[in-house]
């Protein structure tokens, strides 16, 4: 049993005999006889859809245990991607809606951890930054600001926004949560 006011991201719990993980929490402490209040995001594990909640500091919900365990990203057909764990060689299949739009991202021999609850796969964690190749942009302008950004098309299709300096065949860095450059990767380029 954990209580509200210590969920934490990454967890994984039952509320209203459905399981849940715990994606966003944020307590809020009561003032005087008003009792503290948790404000939580929360993921079906079932459904895959999210569900946001405020529940009492002192509630009592049933933690369920998450493995964790990295595996290695085979291929995609149809609606699910296929993983590998390296060591059992065990294939697993998952569901490319409980990935969601980050699916775009994988490669052949990506490893990425796997959570599981009740030996379901429950979450899969990209890494925070991903190192990426640009495929088509406008020629590099050097005379121009570097505040000025410009549309550039990566390999899988997704477009973001680069400064006037990167051209094609440059690797970037792109935070994956917020889809943005961060810099141009070093000792990738010519």
């Amino acid at each position: 049993m954990v209580m509200a006011s210590q969920l934490r991201a990454g967890m994984a719990i039952v509320l209203e005999g459905q399981a849940y993980r715990v994606t966003a929490a944020e307590y809020h402490p009561g003032q005087g006889k008003m009792g503290g209040v948790t404000h939580a995001r929360l993921q079906n594990v079932d459904t895959g859809t999210f569900r946001e909640t405020s529940l009492r500091a002192e509630l009592k919900l049933a933690e369920l245990a998450v493995e964790r365990q990295p595996m290695e990203f085979l291929y995609s057909s149809g609606e699910a991607c296929c993983f590998m764990n390296p060591e059992s060689y065990e294939q697993t299949e998952i569901p490319k809606a409980l990935i969601g739009p980050r699916e775009r991202f994988l490669e052949a021999g990506m490893r990425l951890g796997i959570e599981f609850v009740n030996g379901r796969a429950m979450y899969v964690q990209f890494p925070d930054v991903l190192e990426v190749k640009i495929a088509d942009t406008a020629p590099a302008a050097h005379q121009q600001a570097d505040s000025t950004f410009k549309p550039a098309r990566l390999p899988n299709g997704v477009e973001v926004m680069v400064p006037q300096f990167i051209k094609a065949g440059d690797t970037i860095r792109l935070n994956l949560e917020t889809m943005e450059y961060m810099d141009r990767a070093k000792g990738k380029n010519a």
